[in-house]
């Protein structure tokens, strides 16, 4: 059935009757075209339904917005859609996510199960997750947020059956050849002059190595020329590639994720992490990083003692695509490391 503006109000008010949950909730503002959006926006902003507004398109797709250039979901499923509008409303009533999970129950237990998901369908049963997040990537974070040990932290994954060639990566960044083939630990580094070299020089350094199926790469500028011969980096075999990137001074932190050649982001452009919100899917709901808004929506269920949605997003990088960083070796400063080479 396509979807009308007539449509998507008698089915609201038909599913916001049945409840006495929802016996308050209007159906949000509905759009009939992009400038009415944005005029909507600039006198609304952000107060209404988590500032969510409905742009209906010709062809019946209904495309959720937060403000005027947000946008959130996009589908021509009138259920999903009607899901969608109590999940923000319900969200901004309750407190806890699992105050938001129980309530949906009550509506539905089929969007119980998919708020607790974090995806747009009925999944079924999800596992909880049962372990300690902080011996995953999430350890790293909190100090990552200030640019420590590095200000990026790079990955990168061969086709299954495969490996990306750590020390041949780091080698193409720059590294110093000698010191890599050396096996030069970080510890090596900042035990010259009782460490005081390497605090001059760090923002000269990387450290490598593998963790899982990724090969890892962290550093904050890399040199002049690095990588550049291209027939080399694409004998490594790299098929994904992810990147994390701290500028504190600025509070900016990025996410990029390259596969098969091309960035995947739902052509939002730069992912920022700070635009992650707890209890707000932080990417397209049902777009190419929707795996990522499941993994992150179970990390915030699983561990309500995290606290730093830092970490809950980290953990979900490493739920949703096995990131991780050996934490011992970072510890006992027995990771590779190396400076990078002298011009």
């Amino acid at each position: 059935m396509e979807i009308t503006k007539r449509t998507l109000a008698e089915a609201w008010q038909r599913r916001a009757a049945g409840h006495p949950l929802l016996d308050e909730v209007g159906l949000p503002r509905v759009a009939l075209s992009a400038d009415e959006l944005e005029e909507w926006a600039e006198r609304a902003g952000d107060a209404e339904d988590g500032g969510l507004c409905l742009l209906l398109g010709e062809d019946g797709t209904v495309r959720g917005h937060r403000g005027a250039y947000r946008e959130v979901f996009a589908t021509r499923d009138l259920e999903q859609v009607l899901y969608l509008i109590a999940e923000a409303a319900i969200r901004r009533r309750c407190g806890s996510l699992e105050e938001v999970a129980d309530a949906l129950d009550r509506i539905d237990p089929a969007w119980g199960r998919r708020f607790r998901s974090g995806g747009l369908d009925d999944t079924g049963t999800v596992e909880a997750c049962g372990r300690d997040p902080l011996e995953g990537l999430a350890w790293i974070a909190g100090s990552w947020r200030e640019q420590d040990p590095y200000t990026t932290l790079s990955f990168f994954r061969a086709a299954p059956g495969r490996t990306v060639d750590a020390e041949r990566l780091a080698g193409l960044y720059g590294a110093d050849p000698v010191q890599v083939a050396a096996g030069t630990r970080l510890k090596d580094l900042r035990a010259g002059d009782g460490g005081r070299a390497h605090r001059d020089r760090q923002w000269e350094s990387c450290c490598f190595g593998r963790a899982g199926e990724w090969t890892f790469l962290l550093y904050h500028d890399t040199p002049p020329g690095s990588f550049a011969d291209k027939e080399a980096y694409a004998a490594l075999g790299i098929e994904e590639s992810v990147w994390l990137t701290a500028t504190s001074a600025k509070a900016i932190y990025t996410f990029d994720y390259m596969r098969d050649g091309r960035r995947v982001d739902d052509d939002w452009g730069a992912l920022e992490l700070i635009w992650y919100e707890r209890g707000r899917a932080p990417y397209l709901r049902g777009g190419e990083l929707d795996f990522l808004n499941r993994a992150v929506r179970r990390a915030e269920l699983d561990h309500p003692e995290l606290t730093s949605t830092f970490e809950l997003y980290f953990h979900a990088l490493e739920e949703s695509l096995g990131l991780r960083l050996p934490r011992r070796e970072f510890a006992e400063e027995e990771v590779r490391a190396a400076y990078w080479a002298a011009e």
